[in-house]
């Protein structure tokens, strides 16, 4: 999650001064050719037929979803707040599990979904004058990752984590291309501040993205699962420490709202396991 965390502090940075589309496309090519590397060293076949099946189309769709809105997200409002809300995905995963997996969500795990959506109320502020319709952008981003989680739980476990990330960073190209024809701007030379952002950005993203699918698939999800909420902490500090960031009351009573909510439905989904 420390990880995750300052790759969304470097992306934002070589934002201040690339395209968004641009960014997309550099930080995608990054880090589909590091995982490409990491699977020709396990001699693992990248170019799989699973990843043509129908579930793996599903998770590119939310994965492009995910990828543009968040970054976006990232490059226009505060690192804080976007991070903050991001935090909601295993709420929305849960709701997505009831709804279209059919499974079992008793009352209260029902009323920590609704308190989890009011804290991402609270952390939007839509009634406040300090509400920004940008924010909508991480809220977007969210429900696509909590779409593309929903669409992992089927994904053909042939499929390594290597290849995954492959594909996910492949995603990011292709969502960066697709946005540069609504941007309309010229791709520019990037400074080496810029594009030493982006080498962390892809550095840190690959060491994120290859430690949480390690956790995922050799911890019991119960536990590794609210070590997510990690991130919160981080981002709100970079955020802080590093882009000048505000962060005032109502904000911290609304990530503590979306924490305690996401741990409670955790909680109660690990009790009625056992």
């Amino acid at each position: 999650m420390a990880a995750f965390a300052l790759e969304d502090a470097f992306v934002k940075h070589a934002a201040l001064e690339l395209p968004v589309s641009e960014v997309l496309i550099l930080f995608g090519l990054g880090g589909a050719l590091a995982f490409w590397g990491l699977a020709g060293l396990r001699r693992e076949t990248v170019f799989h037929a699973d990843v043509l099946s129908p579930v793996m189309k599903v998770r590119f769709g939310f994965e492009l979803v995910g990828r543009l809105f968040y970054i976006l997200a990232l490059a226009l409002t505060p690192l804080s707040s976007t991070t903050a809300i991001l935090q909601a995905t295993p709420i929305f995963v849960v709701l997505g599990a009831a709804l279209f997996f059919k499974e079992t969500v008793g009352w209260r795990r029902w009323s920590a979904i609704f308190v989890g959506l009011i804290g991402v109320l609270i952390v939007l502020r839509p009634a406040g004058d300090s509400f920004s319709v940008l924010s909508l952008l991480a809220v977007i981003g969210m429900l696509g990752f909590s779409g593309r989680d929903l669409a992992s739980r089927a994904a053909p476990a042939t499929l390594s984590t290597n290849v995954l990330g492959f594909y996910g960073f492949l995603t990011i190209i292709i969502a960066g291309v697709l946005f540069s024809f609504w941007e309309q701007q010229a791709l520019i030379v990037p400074s080496t501040s810029a594009l030493q952002a982006l080498a962390a950005a892809v550095a840190f993203g690959v060491v994120a993205y290859s430690s949480l699918m390690k956790a995922m698939r050799t911890g019991e999800v119960a536990t590794v699962t609210p070590f997510r909420y990690s991130r919160l902490l981080f981002g709100i500090l970079l955020g802080v420490l590093w882009f000048d960031e505000t962060i005032d009351f109502q904000m911290l009573i609304g990530c503590g709202v979306i924490v305690g909510s996401g741990l409670f439905i955790l909680w109660r989904s690990n009790k009625a396991r056992t």
